[in-house]
C-alpha cells in the first residue's frame, strides 16, 4: 500500500460558499466520481475543509502499489471541466489510522 494526501483547490477562495447551480452539479459529479474509489476501500477519509483562508477538498488515500493517483485525479470531473480547479498530490511515508467513529 502507498499513502497520499490529495488537496483539491477550487477556482476561487470563496467557492464553497458562492457556488452557482452549475458548479453545485459539478461538485455532485466530483463526489460521485470519488465515491467509486471509496467503495474499493481506497479512501481513508475525505471531504471539504472550511478553512478561513478559503475552502478546499482534502483526501487521505491508501492505494495499491501499482496504482498512481495522478491519473485518478486528472479524470476528476472538476479538473476535466477546465474551470480553474487544481489537485495537489503529496505522498505520505506513513499513515496512522485511528478508531474514530463515523457520524
Amino acid at each position: 500500500m502507498k499513502y497520499f494526501f490529495l488537496k483539491l483547490l477550487p477556482p476561487r477562495p470563496d467557492f464553497m460558499w458562492t457556488m452557482t447551480d452549475s458548479e453545485k452539479q459539478l461538485m455532485q459529479a466530483h463526489a460521485a466520481y470519488w465515491q467509486g474509489f471509496a467503495e474499493k476501500g481506497w479512501a481513508v477519509a475525505y471531504g471539504p475543509v472550511a478553512a478561513p483562508t478559503g475552502g478546499f477538498g482534502a483526501g487521505f488515500w491508501a492505494l495499491p502499489d501499482d496504482v498512481d493517483p495522478r491519473p485518478l485525479a486528472d479524470a476528476d470531473p472538476t479538473l476535466l471541466a477546465n474551470l480553474g480547479f487544481q489537485c495537489e498530490i503529496h505522498p505520505m511515508p506513513a499513515l496512522v489510522l485511528g478508531k474514530a467513529k463515523q457520524s
